[in-house]
């Protein structure tokens, strides 16, 4: 990841803009479990299939208006590449629909929680996969990390799964995105254009057997599922214009909005229940992450002093901040 100097980020005027950018995609994110419920009595797999046929849709339009197909024809000459997409299509299917069905089922609070360990899985994958090295201070988040899980297992009754499987799935999926670094739009095309047929021929098959919600349930339900393509984009554009105007660190803290309103309209709008062993786990993934933190802004810290004393010298530290688009 490189290390952005001060300059290298634009104006003040850009970088208030890309701030803005950051906490709209990231509070979007974080607000959406309100909008799941809105889409019921369709169940979590039709309420899927019904975000990547509308999203493709949505990206396809922008891209025309855009006239950015370039790209499309570089990816199919790629098999390997093109396998990759493949793969994060497919993960970050299981993804949203885990999470979906979670928001509706009643576990929000155990849905922020994957989103919450997320930065610590990917620090994870990198060590596993990339082999890349993690320094002191992450080793001990990871530690804590483990630790609240087993904390959370106790408390459950059983391991977080709904947690593990959003958190090592979005996981999964930015580590294959690290590979095929396609930008955000782009990708999404890609990766909604290799979901579509399934999700079509699913939702055709519900409507032969007479069980689609999508024109039965009147205009405004049909409105509101041809507008998860909406809630999926328009996310990704704030994010994507604020991930080139704001610096990777500040990228890293706003990532944390996310979960943090998921966790709170779990238990102040759905009243989702939080014994002491839950409040206990939910205390070290936070002490986790400000480990995390601080360890990355620390690390940034060094890396821009170096970059200022050697100008002439790239400068690139893996994992100071890792940041993830939501789901």
């Amino acid at each position: 990841m490189a290390v952005q100097s001060k300059g290298s980020t634009g104006s003040k005027s850009e970088q208030r803009t890309g701030l803005l950018n950051g906490v709209a995609a990231y509070g979007m994110w974080g607000l959406v479990p309100l909008y799941w419920p809105l889409l019921k009595p369709a169940g979590a797999v039709e309420i899927l299939a019904h975000r990547m046929v509308w999203s493709l849709a949505l990206v396809a339009v922008s891209l025309m208006v855009m006239r950015r197909w370039a790209w499309a024809g570089e990816l199919l000459r790629q098999p390997r590449k093109l396998a990759l997409v493949t793969v994060a299509a497919a993960v970050i299917t299981v993804n949203w629909g885990v999470y979906i069905w979670a928001v509706n089922a009643g576990h929000v609070v155990e849905a922020s929680l994957g989103y919450f360990i997320n930065p610590l899985v990917t620090i994870a994958l990198g060590v596993l996969i990339l082999k890349e090295r993690m320094r002191p201070w992450q080793w001990v988040a990871v530690g804590v990390a483990f630790t609240a899980v087993v904390v959370l297992t106790v408390g459950y009754g059983q391991p977080p799964w709904i947690s593990l499987c959003l958190a090592f799935s979005f996981g999964t999926y930015g580590l294959v995105k690290k590979k095929v670094n396609l930008g955000g739009i782009e990708s999404l095309a890609a990766e909604t254009a290799i979901q579509f047929l399934p999700a079509l021929a699913y939702l055709l098959w519900l409507t032969a057997k007479g069980d689609s919600t999508f024109g039965t349930q009147g205009g405004g339900h049909a409105t509101l599922l041809a507008s998860t393509g909406v809630v999926t984009a328009i996310p990704l554009v704030c994010f994507g214009a604020a991930a080139i105007r704001v610096p990777l660190s500040t990228l890293g803290l706003l990532q944390y909005l996310a979960p943090v309103f998921q966790f709170l309209l779990g238990i102040f709008y759905f009243h989702e229940a939080m014994p002491p062993e839950r409040w206990a786990g939910f205390a070290l993934v936070w002490l986790a992450l400000s480990l995390l933190t601080w360890d990355a802004l620390r690390a940034a810290h060094r890396a821009a002093r170096a970059l200022r004393t050697a100008p002439s010298r790239v400068v690139t530290e893996e994992q100071i901040t890792p940041v993830y688009e939501h789901p």
